[in-house]
């Protein structure tokens, strides 16, 4: 078989800029791709160690800015200027809009309930009457097991184990809660070291398996929206009527008799969110402030809610049962990701409860802004005017 050409790596200081201008003329002579644009950067490739392998570049998302939007939270109080990552037309003045409506309804209040991040292993015995047996010494020894996971971090608290029997499996769900860090890599360091003398210690013979796909990783799941995973915020608002017809040139009874009918639809398809498009503003968001962009899958899941009050004036929420943010560690430091977070004043510790907050308000936003442009008859239009739809 004949040998592929390598990568050029450099195993003693692989990210220097030297090394990413070789792997663009490797590149660019293996595949006649010009790499012009993605070798034009600014930052320093010595930051970059444990975010990316085999640096070449950036690829340069453009970046507008939404809002102000007034939100009244625990965690954020105040105006702020959202950062939003995007190559969609519209988006960005979409969101706007949306923020103008909740500013002039006297701003949107968000509520952090709670945060709990997962690693679900399985563990393997004879029948299920061991399984059965193993579950209840598992709940009796919880505080010691509690102390191993514990002693792998300085900011993981495991917080309870949830469990489930199938055939001769025990799934255990281990619950933490992270501090500002997303916190995946965390728990999966605690639970090994949890599991390890669990199997030690257990008076019945037991195997392992470290996730048992239960902690539902990067997927989206219906557990996650009952039981929480990352962080369950919610946002609301009253709209008034008044402000509507006049911003949105549409009503609040017209926009409550589409929700029912976004509700139905959003069941009968069986989607993960039953609102406009959750998962725009938190995708933005996402690549503007370093976050894991695979945890969108997850984060984008959770519920529209409405309710039509007897002077015609509508409440919204709209909650994120799974949202998973961080302020600090991963891409968060990064310097473009570092300045979009410092924007709303979220870079570091003590601020991801806050970032939550502006990313649920974000969404709320949005949601209002698409489905009264819907209605209106704006939607196609706006594209035809500012976005993709454009000859």
């Amino acid at each position: 078989m004949q040998d592929l050409p390598r990568i050029p790596r450099n195993t003693k200081d692989d990210y220097t800029n030297e090394q990413a201008r070789l792997r663009r003329e490797f590149l660019s002579k293996e595949t006649g791709a010009s790499l012009e644009f993605t070798g034009g950067y600014s930052i320093d490739p010595a930051v970059l160690p444990g975010n990316v392998e085999n640096f070449i570049g950036i690829t340069q998302m453009p970046v507008g800015i939404a809002g102000p939007v007034l939100i009244h939270g625990e965690h954020a109080q105040g105006h702020f200027y959202v950062p939003l990552a995007t190559t969609e037309g519209t988006l960005v003045a979409s969101y706007s809009r949306g923020m103008r409506v909740l500013n002039e309804c006297g701003g949107v209040t968000t509520t952090v309930v709670e945060q709990f991040m997962q690693r679900a292993p399985a563990f393997l015995f004879d029948n299920a009457r061991q399984a059965r047996d193993f579950g209840q010494w598992i709940s009796d020894n919880f505080e010691h097991i509690a102390k191993v996971a514990e002693s792998t971090t300085r900011i993981g608290k495991l917080m309870h184990i949830e469990q489930w029997s199938v055939a001769k499996m025990r799934y255990l769900r281990f619950n933490y809660t992270t501090g500002d860090a997303a916190g995946q890599n965390m728990v999966g360091k605690a639970t090994l070291a949890a599991s390890e003398w669990i199997k030690a210690n257990s008076p019945i013979p037991c195997d392992y398996l470290l996730s048992g796909n239960m902690d539902t990783d990067k997927k989206h799941s219906h557990l996650n929206m009952i039981h929480s995973r990352g962080r369950r915020v919610i946002a609301e608002v009253v709209l008034k009527k008044e402000v509507i017809k006049r911003i949105m040139h549409t009503d609040t009874k017209l926009l409550a008799k589409a929700a029912v009918l976004s509700n139905t639809g959003a069941r009968i398809a069986g989607a993960a969110y039953n609102g406009p498009h959750s998962a725009n503003g938190i995708a933005s968001l996402f690549i503007a402030t370093g976050q894991d962009e695979a945890n969108v899958v997850e984060s984008h899941a959770g519920h529209l809610s409405h309710e039509l009050l007897d002077n015609d004036d509508l409440y919204m929420a709209v909650t994120l049962p799974s949202l998973i943010v961080a302020s600090y560690g991963g891409g968060t430091g990064l310097p473009t990701q570092k300045e979009c977070l410092e924007l709303m004043g979220c870079y570091g510790m003590g601020k991801a409860n806050k970032l939550a907050e502006i990313v649920a308000a974000t969404v709320l936003a949005g949601d209002i802004s698409l489905a009264c442009a819907v209605i209106a008859g704006h939607w196609v239009s706006s594209h035809d005017k500012m976005g993709r739809n454009r000859p």
